[in-house]
């Protein structure tokens, strides 16, 4: 039976093992997930489940460059005390290091990758910092970026990491200027660099929906397009980098910042961490005292 993608995902998540045990372990029971998982806990796996059980929705995004490439990446734990740990610092720098050198296009590839400084796949070397940290450890994501020597990266950190933004300026190699554009990001978010960005589907969804509000408010519907479109300029201003007043200079917007430097936007990144993911209810007392008893 052809094992899947999707049946090795399943099994992971159900019992917390490496990826490549879960692909042994449904071969070896020809994709009989039940017994898939038996085959697992017979193969002393189950210490693995029992940390794969917890949510780790805690983490840092982290920034390394070199040369001409750049990596930006979150890495999640449970608590954020571990991210003060030098080795979870240390697990950081190792994999920021090994995404830059073999520039992987997915997060499950770059598991399977063998780190030439310890002969280990990434994925053996993330569950051996487990081992030693005593949390879950994980591998979220990553964006690699490559410019040019005319071009100029934007690194920023917000936090201590809570918040990572990467950048690519095209047409200057001043990185204050590409610095400043990302903390504009950090800070408000856009999820676009320009309007040309927004698929049409999406603006004419808001067209929609902006026009049945201005008919509910008793608008009269010969002026309603004229209100219409204009309201879509704040809404483009929402979600578009360069529509954006900058955070720095509210005077003037992002697009006339960048410009007035020679420069474009090529590309961004930013990563909050734990965004999207499920988060453990626990106040801080709580937490505090499931550090002392470990």
């Amino acid at each position: 039976m052809a094992i899947t993608a999707k049946m090795v995902k399943e099994l992971r998540e159900k019992t917390g093992a490496g990826m490549m045990d879960c692909k042994k372990a449904l071969q070896e029971t020809d994709g009989n997930l039940e017994a898939a998982v038996d085959f697992l806990r017979e193969k002393g796996l189950s210490k693995a489940a029992k940390k794969a059980d917890r949510i780790a929705a805690e983490g840092s995004a982290y920034i390394q460059a070199d040369g001409n490439t750049a990596v930006l990446l979150e890495v999640n734990c449970e608590t954020d005390f571990v991210t003060k740990n030098d080795q979870f610092k240390d697990l950081l720098s190792t994999l920021a290091t090994h995404l830059l050198k073999h520039q992987p296009e997915t997060v499950e590839q770059a598991l399977e990758q063998t780190m030439e400084a310890t002969g280990e796949t990434v994925e053996n070397h993330i569950k051996a910092a487990v081992a030693k940290i005593g949390e879950k450890l994980s591998l979220r994501r990553f964006t690699i970026v490559t410019k040019t020597d005319n071009d100029a990266f934007g690194e920023y950190l917000h936090m201590g990491g809570r918040i990572g933004v990467l950048t690519l300026l095209e047409g200057t190699t001043d990185t204050a200027v590409a610095k400043d554009v990302s903390m504009h990001i950090a800070a408000v978010n856009p999820r676009y660099i320009s309007r040309d960005d927004v698929a049409e589907e999406e603006v004419n969804h808001e067209r929609e929906v902006l026009k049945a509000q201005a008919l509910n408010e008793g608008k009269p519907e010969h002026i309603v397009e004229k209100m219409v479109e204009g309201r879509l300029g704040k809404f483009f201003e929402e979600i578009c980098l360069l529509e954006q007043s900058f955070v720095k200079d509210p005077d003037q917007k992002v697009k006339k910042f960048v410009a007035d430097k020679g420069a474009t936007v090529k590309t961004f990144a930013r990563y909050e961490v734990g965004e999207g993911m499920e988060k453990r209810e626990e106040n801080f007392a709580d937490e505090v005292m499931s550090q002392i008893k470990k």
